[in-house]
C-alpha cells in the first residue's frame, strides 16, 4: 500500500504557512479544517493553507507538497489511531467511534491519491465553489524516471585533469579590482 508524507524541498513552507509541517510526517488533505469557514474571512497564511496545503498529521502543520511512499498495514493502522486521537483531543469529535470513522475516511482519501509510482510529488489546489470546497491535485514526476538532482550537489567527474591551480577566495575578495582601461 502507499500513503503520502510531507516533503520540504526548500524553506518556503516555513514562511508561507502559519505552521509548517515537519518533513516526513504522514499527511492527509486536511480540507475538513476549513469546512465551517467563511470564504471571505480566510486571509493571510490561513488562506495559503486553504489554497495549497496538505495537513501533516503529527504537527498539524501544512506542507505544499507531499510524496507518495510505500507504507505497511501496521503504519496505516497507527496513522488512523493517532489521527482519531487528534480528532478527539483537538477537534472535539463527539466520541471515539466518530473520530475513528473520520480518521479512516481521511486516510482512505489520502491513499486514493497514491495511484502513482513511489516518490511522485503531489500538490493540491483548493477553492470554494458554490459553498463547497473543491480540491484538484497535480502530480510532479522527474523526467525520464530519474530522481531530480539536489540544488547543490557535487559530482566526481572521471577523466578530467586537475589544473594544479589553487584559488584563495579570501585573498581574491581583499584585492582591489584592476583598472582595465
Amino acid at each position: 500500500m502507499k500513503l503520502i508524507r510531507t516533503i520540504r524541498l526548500d524553506p518556503s513552507d516555513t514562511f508561507v504557512f502559519e505552521r509548517a509541517a515537519e518533513p516526513g510526517e504522514w499527511a492527509i488533505s486536511g480540507a475538513f479544517i476549513f469546512a465551517e469557514a467563511e470564504p471571505d474571512a480566510i486571509d493571510g497564511k490561513v488562506r495559503a493553507a486553504f489554497r495549497s496545503g496538505f495537513l501533516g498529521t503529527s504537527s498539524l502543520g501544512w506542507s505544499t507538497l507531499v510524496q507518495v511512499v510505500a507504507a505497511s498495514e501496521a503504519e496505516r493502522a497507527r496513522l488512523v489511531d493517532a489521527l482519531a486521537q487528534t480528532l478527539c483531543e483537538r477537534f472535539d469529535a463527539p466520541d471515539r467511534a466518530a473520530a475513528r470513522a473520520a480518521a479512516e475516511e481521511e486516510v482512505a482519501f489520502a491513499a486514493s491519491l497514491c495511484d502513482h509510482p513511489a516518490d511522485t510529488l503531489i500538490a493540491v489546489q483548493r477553492t470554494f465553489e458554490g459553498g463547497v470546497i473543491r480540491e484538484t491535485f497535480r502530480t510532479l514526476q522527474p523526467r525520464g524516471g530519474r530522481k531530480p538532482a539536489r540544488a547543490f550537489s557535487f559530482l566526481e567527474i572521471e577523466g578530467d585533469e586537475e589544473t594544479g591551480e589553487d584559488v584563495n577566495l579570501v585573498t581574491l575578495a581583499r584585492e582591489k579590482p584592476r583598472d582595465e582601461t
